[in-house]
């Protein structure tokens, strides 16, 4: 007699391996299907990824399923295999990235049709049930022997929650324990909450310009799978040649996801691929709930989502039948996950989009280095827009040298004159400063202390809105000093903040309408959108903002950007520093002028002189890309080698340096022939929230041996008596060293 096959089960657990399971005695197991097992002392919730024939453990030793939540796989071979893919290059455990790919109702086992009503969710007994003896079960545990016995007799159809609150009173306590020891089920109807919106007409859009219409043409002539940069200075109409491309592969019956960096991107490209389409976009980001993050989640399995627009996550969810894959912002870093899963979204699309055998394109101002190198090698193809649509010119460009134009709580009076005469003349000014808060530092005036947090080596920032200083860093915070807490003399704010910038504004310019746009100021659900929103509208006339007024949007009325704090990357130790300076004005300086009136941008710099400079005005973002790319090819930096960051913490120093001392000697001698090992060292900021941390870098030309590296060191690791005192993490292709 054949003997029972093994089920191959990814749990979410921080371990690199699945874990074998024999069958229940029914349901149908195939990969794909969802399943509840026990671990240890208690269940939990995993995904088949194979159906095997033996196991490496005695059969002896192998434990049940207890449960087939699934009667069809949620996922198809195109998914598991991106799960493989993404688990495999990122050397993270498999679980990990399950629980990653799935929306979280469907990690707890929920039914992937979300009930909404409480007469929507069920109970029932499970195949395991039927074998106990009601009466022994009743003398120790009567409310479950009761509620066990009517789950019975209600049979498959079970017993809903309104029903069970009228004939079983304390039936939730009795029913957790049944379904812990997996004696019974719970299930939901089909219930679909959310009702698309009706089709309107769809607008008509622009003619194309030449560049425009050969990158559409390029896109949608290439047969399977091809790489796209589509390299287009701010306002040159990139959104336009996407919506021509969705348009076609529509038309195909083909559905197409587009990710971009951050949800504040979203509510303009929502707008405009409405009134183009016909038709709202299905939208997958962290400000939905978990309802509405599955409910979209399913409308892209199914196919009826023909357009899904997502952030980072959404590079995971299937597709019915994929056309077309688009990455707005392709350069933006938010892209990567820093924490858990160190993914990249941007990288994972490229190889879905090769294994759907569909093309791919990647947007951007100022493309990243990496996929400039793939476009020179002829790996990528590169899609050129070097002028702005329409009559849009692009902004006129000018350093405003502080040492001869000395600045007040961060605005020079060049800057603030800009600022006057702009608006003045009808147009909105936007002050670009990537630091909120008030102050960065609050020292003493006598003896020269600094305000630093206890928790982490940094120094805490000044919030004059409500009287705290906050590390942005841990998030703890304290009530302002009065006074230096090491000499008792007086404290003062020292450096600019988006809140003190707003403060020199609104003293400068008293009757302006003023806007300040951060991370503080939009906390509330939807304050991003509203805020924006009233900007698009000119609502304001001068904006204050951070990075998120940075990257793609549009602001009809916006004429003038003054860039506050313009050296505050100019000598950043990571190698990426200039090209990250450089994305961030070129991005910053494209929402001067899009409409008919030209644009200026004036940046503050106490280092004129500084060859950055030159290069950026003189050349643009190619210019510094080109310098960039020169240097990195001659230290062999990435994109000409590759990288794998390996950073621990722990309570104490010593531990989270001894676990990369046990890394570092566990790299064999023919390993370091094709791999630098350097470290460890601490990290930059070296303390974070009362926890020391240490990294070791790995540096090879040779991607093969890395990752050949990496697949033999993360078992090694896991098993090692160091791991249980740190918390460690493998980071290939980090965006930030320091």
């Amino acid at each position: 007699m054949a003997e029972e096959p093994v089920v191959r089960v990814a749990l979410d657990v921080p371990l690199s391996r699945t874990f074998d399971y024999l069958p229940p005695a029914t349901g149908r197991l195939q990969p794909g299907v969802r399943v509840r097992v026990p671990f240890g002392r208690r269940q939990q919730i995993g995904l088949i990824l194979a159906v095997a024939e033996s196991s490496a453990l005695p059969r002896k030793r192998l434990k049940r399923v207890l449960e087939v939540i699934d009667d069809t796989p949620l996922l198809g071979e195109p998914e598991l295999w991106l799960i493989r893919f993404t688990g495999d290059y990122y050397h993270h455990p498999i679980g990990e990235v399950v629980a990653t790919a799935l929306p979280a109702l469907l990690r707890r086992g929920r039914s992937l049709h979300a009930a909404e009503h409480a007469a929507d969710v069920k109970f029932a007994a499970s195949e395991a049930a039927a074998g106990v003896d009601i009466e022994t079960l009743a003398r120790r545990a009567p409310r479950q022997a009761g509620l066990l016995a009517a789950l019975r007799t209600a049979g498959d159809d079970g017993l809903d929650v309104d029903t069970l609150n009228a004939r079983e009173p304390g039936w939730r306590r009795a029913v957790k324990a049944l379904t812990d020891k997996g004696l019974a089920k719970r299930f939901e109807t089909r219930a679909d909450s959310f009702e698309r919106a009706d089709a309107r007409p769809a607008e008509t859009g622009p003619v194309l310009n030449p560049e425009q219409r050969a990158a559409v043409e390029a896109v949608h002539d290439r047969h399977g799978f091809g790489a796209f940069v589509l390299d287009g200075v701010t306002g040159s109409g990139k959104t336009e040649v996407y919506l021509q491309l969705i348009e076609r592969a529509h038309a195909d019956g083909r559905q197409v996801l587009v990710l971009v960096p951050e949800i504040g991107l979203t509510p303009q490209l929502v707008s405009r691929f409405s009134r183009r389409l016909g038709e709202e976009p299905a939208l997958l980001h962290s400000a939905l709930s978990d309802r509405e993050r599955l409910h979209t989640w399913r409308l892209a399995r199914e196919g009826a989502a023909k357009l899904i627009l997502g952030t980072r996550s959404a590079v995971f969810v299937p597709l019915a039948r994929p056309g077309l894959i688009i990455v707005d912002e392709e350069h933006d870093h938010s892209l990567k996950q820093h924490e858990g899963l160190r993914y990249s979204a941007r990288d994972l699309a490229v190889a879905r989009a090769a294994r759907a055998e569909v093309p791919i394109v990647l947007g951007s101002a100022t493309p990243s280095l990496e996929l400039l190198s793939h476009c020179r090698d002829g790996r990528y193809t590169h899609l050129s827009l070097p002028r702005r649509a329409g009559a849009a010119r692009p902004p006129r460009i000018e350093l405003v040298d502080l040492s001869l134009h000395a600045d007040r709580e961060g605005l020079s009076d060049v800057l603030a004159d800009a600022v006057e005469r702009h608006v003045t003349a009808g147009g909105q000014a936007l002050l670009y400063l990537n630091r909120r808060g008030f102050a960065p530092t609050l020292i003493c005036t006598a003896c020269g202390h600094v305000a630093v947090c206890t928790r982490c080596d940094a120094r805490m920032t000044v919030h004059a809105d409500d009287g705290r200083l906050r590390c942005h860093h841990c998030g703890s915070s304290r009530p302002l000093d009065p006074a230096c807490g090491e000499c008792g003399a007086k404290v003062r704010p020292l450096g600019a903040g988006t809140q003190r910038l707003e403060a020199a504004l609104k003293a400068r310019f008293p009757e302006r309408r003023l806007r300040r746009i951060d991370s503080d100021s939009t906390q509330t659900k939807g304050a991003i959108h509203a805020a924006l929103a009233e900007a698009v509208e000119g609502g304001a006339d001068i904006l204050v903002g951070t990075q998120m007024l940075s990257k793609g949007h549009h602001f009809p009325k916006l004429t003038l950007v003054g860039v506050v704090n313009a050296d505050q990357g100019l000598f950043g130790t990571d190698f990426r520093a200039d090209e990250r300076l450089a994305q961030s004005i070129v991005q910053v300086a494209g929402r001067a002028g899009r409409e008919d009136r030209r644009g200026e941008v004036l940046i503050q710099t106490a280092f004129p002189a500084h060859p950055f400079w030159k290069r950026l005005i003189d050349g643009g973002y190619p210019a510094v890309a080109e310098c960039a790319l020169e240097e990195r090819e001659a230290a062999q930096w990435p994109p000409f080698s590759r990288l794998a960051l390996i950073r621990s913490s722990a309570h104490r120093r010593g531990d989270a340096h001894a676990f990369l001392d046990y890394a570092r000697e566990t790299v064999s001698d023919t390993e370091r022939s094709a791999i630098e090992v350097l470290g460890p060292v601490d990290a930059p900021l070296a303390r974070r929230a009362g926890r020391y941390r240490a990294q070791l870098l790995l540096r090879s030309r040779d991607r093969g041996a890395l990752h050949a590296l990496l697949r033999r060191l993360r078992p090694i690791l896991e098993n090692s008596p160091t791991a249980r005192r740190v918390r460690w993490s493998v980071d290939v292709d980090p965006v930030g060293l320091f």
